[in-house]
């Protein structure tokens, strides 16, 4: 995993972005407005009683994004990336806000009102989850990426030197991570303890089970992109 695509400052010439590169931000900011949609349903982690806040998935994709850009394209546009993703989370925040106080179809009051009334006690008591949403997304994936790019030193390293990088630099971000969002979004709402638990252990686990291959299979992605689009 030596071999490195082309530097890119967006700055001089946005037209010749490279297409692993174009690819992965438009994942990302829609990964960052999924995140805290599904943040509000919590799954069990079976056998156990512990539980995870499913936005979980979406953020673990993030992670591996700005890991990704961090390794073929520089801390410095990862960290700027990171920063422009809370264009889409502001946006679709306030096209929320939008939707919520306007009225509902007169089709719908009639013969949908439980569908209105779900959509709206769903969305008008996730706010907590908004606003803990970006703190936690900031702090985090700001942590991960200085992590990843502070273990590799000198040089980039080999693939497993990635995939272990990968894996620590995601397992400490997320499990910081977790401690910022469940206690921001959900203290107070009910016993937090269960969630918490099973947050970091789950992202964590996933960190080192998971993160690795999907990291070194987002490298190689961006790799035939790129050298697919200057073929």
């Amino acid at each position: 995993m030596s071999a490195q695509s082309p530097s890119f400052e967006p700055s001089k010439n946005v037209a010749n972005m490279p297409l692993g590169l174009f690819v992965y931000l438009m994942l990302y900011g829609g990964m960052t407005v999924l995140a805290g949609v599904l943040a509000y349903k919590q799954v069990q982690l079976v056998p156990s009683d512990l539980a995870v806040e499913s936005g979980i998935f979406a953020f673990l994709i993030l992670v591996v994004i700005s890991s990704t850009v961090s390794q073929l394209y520089g801390q410095k546009l990862a960290t700027r990336i990171v920063w422009l993703g809370f264009i889409p989370l502001l946006i679709s925040s306030l096209l929320m806000q939008l939707v919520l106080n306007l009225p509902g179809s007169t089709e719908m009051l009639e013969f949908r009102a439980d569908d209105l009334a779900a959509f709206e006690r769903v969305h008008n008591t996730v706010w907590r989850v908004w606003a803990a949403g970006p703190a936690a997304y900031i702090v985090s994936l700001l942590l991960n990426i200085w992590i990843f790019s502070k273990l590799a030193g000198s040089g980039k390293g080999g693939t497993f030197g990635l995939m272990l990088r990968g894996a620590i630099a995601s397992a400490l971000s997320q499990a910081v991570d977790s401690v910022i969002f469940i206690t921001l979004a959900f203290y107070g709402e009910f016993e937090i303890t269960n969630l918490l638990i099973g947050q970091v252990l789950a992202k964590v686990t996933l960190s080192f089970v998971l993160v690795p291959f999907l990291i070194t299979g987002g490298v190689k992605l961006a790799q035939w992109l790129d050298a697919k689009s200057t073929a």
